[in-house]
């Protein structure tokens, strides 16, 4: 079985997130570009389904800029055994509907049997590309799984829905996503690291794939502007007045 397990560099969680004042698009250099926690997690279930004694060839994925080897280079350290980015001048700005249909063109070529992703990346948390993919490719998608189990043929798994739980299963090929809850990463040992700068990476452009008619994106940034700094709070004291002060202090603010 090939598992094409996608993947994303975002900026640090950790650290301040920023975007372009004047072009509206993430400042990629205002904050460290690190892998993505949730797609960790998501190459975590290809490397358990081949741990158990199964046959797979796993592949991750990147929409990225060429700039991402690094982070790339992680997955391949936990486990992956060979990469593809996408890279290409004319895929900055694309929104998460251009990004799918780029994804889903590579997924083509690829020719996986299953596609993994994450529920939603760190910095866009749109929740909508692998979903998008799936259409692009006419496949199923069984989204957001706090579990996932695959078969040779199958891929399964649960979603919360509401105060519901659902159980989905479909036949391959098909597109699964999954929460933080679904697995913890392993971190790359030191005999994964060295392995990984042998493994192959090929980097692709849009001529490499075959997109198709190029759509513009739809979702375009108009303005952006830094959020206001914090200012100091309301401090109640207690001098025998601070439960009316409290009170009228929520009243104030349509909190009660």
């Amino acid at each position: 079985m090939k598992i094409l397990v996608l993947i994303k560099e975002v900026p640090d969680t950790a650290a301040t997130r920023m975007l372009n004042s004047e072009t509206g698009i993430l400042d990629r250099v205002a904050s460290e570009p690190v892998p993505d926690e949730i797609n960790e997690r998501t190459l975590e279930h290809a490397l358990r389904y081949r741990d158990g004694g199964a046959e797979a060839e796993i592949v991750v994925l990147a929409v990225v800029p060429d700039t991402a080897v690094t982070s790339v280079r992680k997955f391949l350290a936990m486990g992956a055994d060979s990469a593809v980015i996408v890279s290409d001048p004319n895929i900055a700005g694309a929104d998460a509907a251009r990004t799918s249909q780029i994804i889903a063109a590579a997924v083509e070529r690829i020719a996986p049997d299953l596609v993994l992703a994450g529920n939603e990346s760190t910095d866009g948390r749109g929740g909508v590309v692998p979903s998008m993919v799936a259409e692009y490719l006419g496949w199923p998608v069984l989204p957001s799984l706090n579990e996932l189990e695959i078969t040779e043929g199958t891929v399964a798994g649960s979603v919360t829905v509401e105060a519901e739980t659902l159980r989905l299963s479909a036949s391959l090929p098909a597109v699964a996503s999954v929460t933080e809850r679904s697995a913890e990463a392993r971190f790359p040992n030191f005999k994964g690291i060295m392995q990984a700068k042998k493994k192959p990476l090929e980097t692709w452009t849009l001529a490499d794939v075959a997109v198709g008619e190029e759509r513009a994106a739809n979702s375009v940034m108009v303005s952006a502007a830094l959020r206001p700094a914090r200012t100091a709070g309301t401090k109640v004291e207690d001098d025998g007045t601070a439960v009316a002060a409290l009170v009228d202090f929520m009243a104030s603010n349509r909190l009660i």
